[in-house]
């Protein structure tokens, strides 16, 4: 019997989350410092008592990966590119990078392809990705120009494929197509990330806030969001904002 591994044994050994977790770690280039945050909060001149107003550190995202990826992730993105041509796209203006950070395949796309794109992860037979899990916002102030980015998580349940689009867009121009007309589960997500991020999905069907009331202005969960200045209210009792209540310092 021979002492090599068989090529099945092999291939299930690279594909297992730690070897890509690795394998992703020795490729990995220097990750894209996008801000230097100081305080946990983002806070500044807010007479900040958490004890953490001192901290320093880096927000970075990943840089781009270089092939071949590993696993099934050069498969998916090359049968994507392949979608792209076949409607006569350069998939290099669509696709901005990819990276495999931590063992997980994201693919960063053009806001203006991101209809293309879900149409043809969902309908190739080689891709199916079938379900999307939803879309998140995350906000970074210091990615000039593309301060704004939607996540969207992807699932195969034909292949059981995980995979991650992220779209960004700027603060001056928070538009990134709807794709609930490809993935109608999306509608709530789209409009909770409308309603606390402030990206707006455009053709979405109903495009309302989810959680904040109608007149709410602004949006809350971004890093620039102010803290303080709106009382809370309870039955019975007002709580005064942050800004407004004793400084400890």
């Amino acid at each position: 019997m021979s002492d090599t591994p068989s090529t099945d044994i092999a291939e299930d050994e690279s594909a297992s989350p730690v070897a890509l977790a690795q394998n992703s770690a020795r490729k990995a280039p220097a990750p894209e410092v996008v801000e230097i945050r100081i305080g946990s909060f983002g806070a500044h001149g807010t007479g900040d008592t958490s004890g953490f107003g001192g901290e320093v550190r880096q927000v970075v995202i990943p840089g781009e990966s270089p092939r071949p990826y590993g696993s099934w992730f050069d498969e998916v993105v090359d049968y994507l590119e392949e979608d792209l041509r076949s409607e006569d796209l350069d998939p290099t203006q669509v696709i901005e990078k990819v990276t495999t950070d931590r063992g997980e395949l994201t693919i960063y796309v053009d806001r203006d392809y991101i209809v293309n794109v879900a149409r043809h992860l969902r309908d190739d037979q080689d891709l199916r990705f079938e379900l999307c899990m939803g879309v998140s916002g995350v906000h970074y102030p210091g990615n000039k120009g593309r301060e704004l980015h939607a996540v969207y998580h992807f699932f195969s349940l034909t292949h059981a494929r995980q995979l991650r689009i992220e779209v960004t867009c700027p603060d001056s121009d928070p538009r990134i197509p709807s794709i609930v007309g490809l993935y109608p589960g999306n509608d709530w997500h789209e409009r909770e990330t409308f309603d606390l991020m402030g990206i707006i999905f455009t053709g979405h069907p109903g495009l309302t806030r989810s959680a904040m009331p109608d007149d709410w202005i602004g949006h809350p969960q971004r890093k620039d969001y102010p803290l303080g200045g709106i009382p809370v209210e309870y039955k019975g009792a007002t709580i005064p904002p942050p800004d407004a209540r004793r400084n400890y310092s």
